[in-house]
């Protein structure tokens, strides 16, 4: 599969890396070092494939006039509706011209984020009660720098749309209601650059996502009848730790399963071979972004209460 990477900041270079040589140019209008500052400069037989590493406003634009010309598309997350071009009008035009368009949430390919999934799907856990996610990083600063990252929802947006993808792999949608944000701040920012929410559901939700957490940092808690389960960092940032603990009757020290796990990022490799494979299937997940768009849009109508 040959692929062009469409924007060369941060995330850009990241697919690149992963790419190798499959990728065949590098379209950016400010890197010295691109080969097209334009997609539409670019010749179609040149690629087969395109990801999309651009500021959320460019995006819409770009996937639609890859859809049109039947190149499968992976775009960063996430992935809203823009004036003029809707998430379900991406969605039909992408089964129209049977290609895939996939948004990218590489922490489903974390490690123990997978182990997770198969404690809950393998253990009788008893009835869920509730979870307590953190997601921070120490970016107010360069947000605030950028010419676009502080304009377009800050942590809302960045974020939030993470662990609200998170919560879905886990849990599922239909399980997430009565979304609610507690407090918002802007310490350093124009958009909030530190926010806690919570929802109604089961299991129920507290979270909180940090611009201002000076140490990269993920936890999940879960607590649910017959114990607990905890992970404790990304590989990235690892190493990356899951105890799973068995509740002892009718109280004292649980029993313990602890998996540590210290290696360098998986997951952008891993994503690129899942994505390799959904172009095989003609598959798309965007449907996944229009529940997101709706729980971002509802937190964001609480935030400016």
């Amino acid at each position: 599969m040959k692929i062009l990477i469409v924007g060369f900041g941060v995330q850009g270079k990241k697919r690149a890396n992963v790419v190798g040589k499959s990728c065949v140019a590098i379209v950016d209008p400010y890197e010295k070092g691109a080969h097209y500052s334009n997609i539409f400069e670019v010749p179609l037989d040149l690629f087969d494939a395109a990801m999309v590493c651009t500021p959320d406003s460019k995006k819409n634009e770009i996937i639609f006039y890859l859809l049109k010309n039947k190149k499968h598309i992976l775009v960063e997350k996430p992935l809203l509706d823009s004036q003029h071009i809707k998430l379900i009008d991406i969605i039909k035009l992408s089964k129209s011209k049977n290609v895939t368009c996939y948004t990218a949430y590489n922490h489903r390919f974390e490690p123990h984020f997978i182990n997770f999934k198969k404690f809950l799907e393998n253990e009788e856990i008893g009835k869920p009660y509730y979870i307590r996610l953190f997601y921070g990083n120490g970016t107010a600063r360069l947000v605030k720098e950028s010419e676009w990252r502080d304009k377009e929802g800050g942590v809302l947006y960045d974020l939030a749309s993470h662990l609200l993808d998170t919560y879905m792999f886990w849990f599922g949608k239909k399980n997430l209601i009565n979304l609610k944000s507690f407090m918002g701040n802007k310490f350093e920012n124009k958009s909030h650059d530190h926010i806690l929410f919570g929802a109604d559901s089961s299991p129920r939700l507290s979270a909180e996502i940090s611009m201002i957490s000076w140490r990269n940092q993920f936890f999940a808690d879960f607590y649910f009848e017959h114990g607990s389960i905890h992970i404790d960092s990304l590989c990235k940032w690892g190493p990356s730790k899951l105890t799973f603990r068995k509740r002892k009757f009718p109280s004292g020290k649980p029993k313990e399963i602890v998996k540590v796990i210290t290696k360098n990022d998986p997951t952008w490799e891993n994503e690129f071979k899942y994505f390799k494979k959904l172009c095989e299937k003609r598959m798309n997940n965007i449907s996944n972004d229009i529940w997101i768009q709706k729980q971002l849009k509802d937190l964001s109508k609480e935030l400016q209460k």
